[in-house]
């Protein structure tokens, strides 16, 4: 009598072999064979309740047919807490994201979890689901989302997974969690304060298209220009860096009109001061420039910058409470964490030229 054939028509000794060869079978060995997403086998592994009892056991099956016992996951069946959070980052390498990442580290190891942490440089949805799929199936309690983008937000949307998320920057309705820093306040605080120091209107920086935080930022500066009654110049959009600052700075650094100038992140505002500096336009004696982040090296430029200040540790440590809220206690449904901003005032603002 020959083996029993599984459902692709060949033989179970033989499709055992196959997703045992090269160190065990993994999660997608048990979807094909238990006909399912690699999402629902992450439920079942989680035991979610949003998996039909039928399909359920389907899944087991497969598990138990295909010897599937990777250590995360067992731990998982066996507790149903891994005690392991994911955490999806983008653009890691910016002192906002990398600050925030050490604030949700740090709280997670006196919280007793472990943290996995995926950077990503893609941010359509194919890249993002596969982030997920890749922490579902780690066996990760729940994630969180450093997503600066909109369509970051859309992408995690989508991938509906079923799982505990928190999320960073408001582009997601009432689905999620979501701590963020007060850009638009910061940015009208920087604003203000060049106009109160005599200067006619800010010229503005900006971040890249489609980015959160950036569009926040620009919304305060336009907002405290147009309460001034002020003439508010079409921004310029740079993409972080201080190559971005420094180009977009030599397009304004000769208009003797520009006395102000607010730039929505300290590096591209590095690149801003190169730009003055070599046109012969002093700072803050001819043109006065604000950042934003307070990088560690703001205060020791020449001059000194002026910045608004986030607390991007406190915002990964609220993240994580948030989560603990989730998997450990009531959640607050729709709960919405704003970190207030602060303007740290140094060398780079002075007086509009004439402003007495």
């Amino acid at each position: 009598m020959g083996e029993p054939e599984d459902d692709t028509g060949g033989p179970q000794r033989v499709r055992r072999r196959r997703a045992t060869a090269g160190g065990g079978p993994v999660m997608a060995d048990v979807a094909r064979r238990a006909g399912v997403s690699g999402q629902t086998v992450s439920r079942v592994l989680n035991d979610h309740p949003r998996v039909r009892p039928e399909t359920r056991e389907r899944v087991r099956e497969a598990m138990r047919e295909l010897g599937y016992r990777p250590t995360a996951s067992a731990r998982t069946l066996a507790s149903g807490r891994s005690r392991t959070l994911g955490v999806i980052s983008f653009d890691a390498a910016r002192f906002g994201p990398a600050a925030t990442l050490a604030g949700i580290n740090e709280a997670a190891q006196e919280a007793g979890y472990l943290v996995s942490t995926i950077a990503l440089t893609a941010t359509d949805q194919k890249a993002v689901r596969g982030a997920v799929d890749r922490l579902l199936g780690q066996g990760a309690d729940g994630i969180i989302a450093i997503a600066p983008q909109r369509s970051v937000g859309e992408a995690l949307v989508e991938a509906d997974h079923g799982m505990p998320m928190v999320t960073l920057d408001k582009s997601f309705g009432a689905r999620f969690p979501v701590v963020a820093g007060d850009s638009a306040s910061g940015a009208r605080q920087a604003t203000e304060h060049l106009l109160r120091l005599g200067h006619r209107t800010v010229r503005h920086i900006a971040g890249p298209v489609g980015w959160i935080a950036a569009e926040a930022r620009l919304d305060g500066w336009r907002a405290a220009l147009e309460d001034a009654g002020a003439q508010a110049h079409e921004p310029l959009y740079g993409d972080w860096s201080a190559d971005s600052g420094h180009e977009l700075g030599r397009g304004i650094a000769d208009d003797p009109d520009v006395t102000a100038v607010f730039v929505s992140n300290d590096q591209m505002a590095v690149g801003v001061l190169r730009a003055l500096h070599e046109a012969g336009r002093r700072v803050p004696e001819d043109v006065s420039v604000i950042g934003y982040d307070d990088i560690p090296e703001a205060a020791h430029l020449l001059p000194p910058l002026t910045t608004v200040r986030t607390d991007f540790t406190e915002i990964g440590r609220r993240c994580l409470s948030l989560m603990l809220d989730q998997l450990e206690r009531t959640p607050e449904p729709g709960v919405r964490v704003i970190i207030p901003t602060e303007l740290v005032v140094r060398a780079s603002c002075g007086p509009a030229p004439g402003f007495r």
